[in-house]
């Protein structure tokens, strides 16, 4: 089996390569265009393996796209502007990537006949709950121009489907964390802010709630999906592991030997959607399970940055510059 993997030199995209590369005899071809959160490290280790190969491009040019997917059995597409900070001051590049990108890697793949597209999606596009979960079918909502452009590329997904017979699978994840995340999100940001001697913002409360799911355990999801989910249907992945904005600051500061003082306390973000929850129960009917406590993630994670401060501080450097 032959996968395109769109977007695998970023922090999920990679981590699924690994799991794929580790866990089967799939060989995997790799289309990024190694944008600032794009990083060709996160995958130096397959250099040279003959079931590996890279193609830098973008999914919104069309003869990149053709290319990339001629030979190939299925599409993972992971390529996604992902930060709703930096989509609240750039949402243009926000739609065009997320929808327009999943409009050209759709319209290819169905013409090449690929037997399985796995669009990868977010629990964001879902909006804010402030009681119980949301389950698959439940009504869009989304509240930031990111999780508003993943959700109109999972209906362009969606309607690709329906329209055009192209056989596409959703997931939609929870918060995830875990090593070679780019350091601008929550927990990767507040442990390498710390580690250089600074102090970390927590926006409004901190008691904005999100699902915690370690990366490993979203990739063995989305793969067990790419195998075994039905067409046409979507996936919630989460881990049940709910906690505050604040209670997620306090295990990091503690794990560093912080305190309170190391916080500083700004203003909410504009549409800062108070609680994210997803009900899990239509991916776990295919066996799928976290594999790891939240408390033995967070410690991982924490430790994989301590010990790989060449990694991630040319990458803070450089955003630091910009």
């Amino acid at each position: 089996m032959k996968l395109l993997v769109t977007g695998a030199a970023g922090f999920i995209g990679s981590n699924y390569v690994r799991h794929v590369l580790a866990n089967s005899d799939d060989s995997v071809r790799v289309l990024d265009a190694l944008t600032y959160a794009g990083n060709h490290e996160n995958l130096a280790e397959f250099e040279g393996d003959a079931r590996f190969e890279f193609v830098h491009g973008d999914i919104c040019d069309r003869d990149t796209v053709r290319t990339a997917v001629a030979g190939c059995d299925q599409v993972v597409h992971f390529a996604a502007e992902s930060h709703v900070d930096r989509s609240l001051l750039d949402p243009d590049v926000f739609v065009r990537t997320n929808c327009g990108g999943t409009n050209v890697l759709c319209d290819l793949a169905a013409q090449s006949g690929v037997e399985r597209f796995v669009h990868i999606s977010t629990d964001e596009v879902y909006g804010s709950i402030e009681e119980g979960s949301f389950v698959e079918t439940d009504a869009l909502s989304p509240r930031s121009p990111y999780s508003a452009a993943k959700a109109g590329s999972d209906l362009i997904a969606l309607a690709y489907h329906e329209t055009y017979g192209l056989p596409v699978v959703v997931t939609r994840s929870s918060n995830q964390f875990g090593p070679f995340q780019f350091p601008e999100k929550l927990i990767p940001y507040f442990v390498t802010t710390l580690l250089e001697g600074g102090r970390v913002p927590l926006y409004g409360d901190g008691l904005n709630v999100r699902d915690w799911l370690f990366v490993r355990d979203n990739c063995a999801g989305v793969d067990l999906v790419r195998r075994h989910g039905e067409i046409g249907q979507i996936y919630n992945i989460g881990a049940g592991n709910e906690r505050t904005n604040r209670e997620i600051t306090d295990t990091i500061l503690a794990a560093l030997g912080k305190d309170d003082s190391d916080v500083e306390y700004v203003e909410d973000r504009k549409g800062h959607d108070r609680r994210y929850s997803i009900d899990v129960r239509k991916v776990s009917a295919l066996g799928w399970a976290p594999e790891l406590t939240f408390d033995a993630a967070i410690d991982e994670t924490i430790g994989w940055y301590v010990d790989h401060v060449d990694w991630w501080k040319p990458l803070r450097d450089r955003v630091k510059n910009r």
